[in-house]
């Protein structure tokens, strides 16, 4: 397995989804299996190809970080492959592809995901789990895999049947992904907000943590596709670009936000904010602004407004606490027509430990992460066309945002308004954050949350 390792560690660091950029792997070899290959219901039907699974443990990173990477190995002769997706030759006379651009791991994923059934290997199992209300998916064939990606990789089935997404988790965490249990609970009580769940597969491989038994965790997860539909991102940026009115719209998001929010606490328990929940809240605010001051030294002359701020939330009464999105915002939103607003993508911050992203949190986290959103779609139509009125661009996004917290507010029955004290201070946290991603990723984005900050402040929250 040397040279496969070799090969998979001078390929991964090209990958839109590891995650220690700029600096090469340290692979361990955890465990394989093969995909249909020996499965006599579910045959892999390309006798040319062998599909396989390698889990591998980057032991570079702190703690170690799993990956799932499929593979396809075919004849070299008989490759015929985008350069791009073609991992190596740990072999004379033998390619390795990157196994959702090979038709052969994608028809063998669909079948194990709605078909049931296990494939294994050394100390590793996966095993399909079709959802309980899906239909019958029909004769699909593979459309394409989706761009732009950053955490997973996302293959679309389409053919005489229901069109499929098939999620396929690349960094692997013990436990159910909440993209999974989430969508699942809110589609068993017959929500329209989110797709309608088709199967998932979960996988069991050694726990790196101890080095003895097993852990489960979750592989991929398919669900209903919606073709020909945009994402809110560019309804809204298209919307603001023109001047066109959006607060019906974003009233109707706030809505549809507190719908789900609501699916959810009646799915999953709920619990009062204790204090030692304002305790852990206040203090990662506090970490999250001394991490921000000293990588953008702007903030500096802000501490003390920006600790009034979350002062002020930590004195007024909290709601309860309760399953959430967890990185919401106007990407993680479908527009579709008939439908209305769906809301996609409930895995939580991907690069979070999966024991925080199922943890019950605060609901207005989500409300925040909406207004910062809208808050985006003002600043980077500033950053595209410098000449653009700012007043204009700001008074789209205050209507935008005041109409999207009126339809969470009607819906969820809470009084609330956008200068709500805790509301206030998970916004100005976010922004903080953002502030702190901006200066590492993309420098001249950072006026946008600094333009935040300062609004936040300058604001003072109503005291309730």
């Amino acid at each position: 397995m040397d040279s496969t390792l070799a090969c998979l560690a001078a390929w991964m660091p090209r990958q839109r989804w590891y995650a220690a950029k700029g600096r090469p792997p340290s692979l361990r070899l955890v465990s394989w299996w093969d995909l249909g290959a020996h499965d006599p219901a579910h045959p892999a039907g390309d006798a040319g190809a062998r599909v396989r699974t390698f889990l591998v443990a980057d032991e570079g990173a702190l703690p170690a970080v799993l990956y799932q990477i499929p593979v396809v190995e075919r004849a070299t002769e008989t490759v015929d492959a985008d350069p791009e997706h073609v991992i190596g030759s740990p072999e004379p006379g033998t390619t390795f592809i990157d196994g959702p651009f090979d038709d052969a791991y994608a028809q063998a994923l669909l079948r194990l995901v709605e078909g049931g059934g296990t494939a294994g290997g050394p100390q590793t199992t996966a095993t399909g789990r079709p959802a309980a209300a899906a239909e019958p998916a029909g004769r699909l064939r593979v459309a394409r895999v989706v761009s732009g990606e950053q955490s997973n990789t996302s293959l679309i089935y389409e053919g005489d049947g229901v069109p499929v997404i098939c999620k396929v988790y690349r960094q692997l965490h013990a436990g159910l992904n909440p993209d999974i249990e989430l969508q699942e609970a809110l589609a068993a009580t017959g929500s329209a907000r989110v797709p309608t769940p088709i199967g998932w597969i979960e996988g069991a491989w050694p726990d790196l943590a101890t080095a003895h038994g097993a852990v489960h965790g979750s592989l991929a997860f398919a669900q209903e596709f919606l073709p020909d539909v945009e994402d809110a991102w560019r309804v809204a940026l298209r919307a603001a670009a023109r001047g066109d009115d959006f607060r019906e719209a974003a009233h109707a998001l706030g809505a549809a936000t507190a719908d789900v929010h609501g699916g959810l606490a009646r799915c999953f328990p709920t619990h009062p904010a204790a204090a030692s929940d304002r305790k852990a809240t206040a203090a990662a605010w506090e970490r999250r602004l001394a991490i921000a001051i000293a990588e953008v030294p702007e903030l500096a002359t802000q501490r003390e407004a920006i600790g009034a701020v979350y002062s002020r939330a930590l004195d007024v009464a909290w709601p309860p606490l309760q399953r959430i999105h967890g990185d919401y915002h106007l990407g993680q939103v479908l527009h579709a027509p008939g439908r209305g607003w769906v809301l996609v993508d409930f895995e939580g911050e991907p690069l979070r430990p999966m024991v925080e992203r199922v943890r019950p949190d605060l609901a207005l986290r989500d409300v925040a992460g909406m207004l910062r959103s809208f808050d985006y779609v003002a600043g980077s139509l500033r950053l595209d066309d410098p000449d653009r009125s700012p007043g204009a661009v700001r008074e789209w996004a205050a209507a935008a945002r005041a109409a999207f917290v009126d339809g969470y507010a009607a819906t969820s029955g809470i009084d609330l308004d956008p200068r709500h004290p805790l509301l206030a201070a998970l916004e100005l946290d976010k922004a903080v954050y953002e502030a702190i991603y901006e200066a590492r990723n993309r420098p001249t984005w950072v006026a946008i949350p600094l333009g935040a900050v300062a609004r936040l402040v300058e604001r003072p929250a109503p005291v309730l």
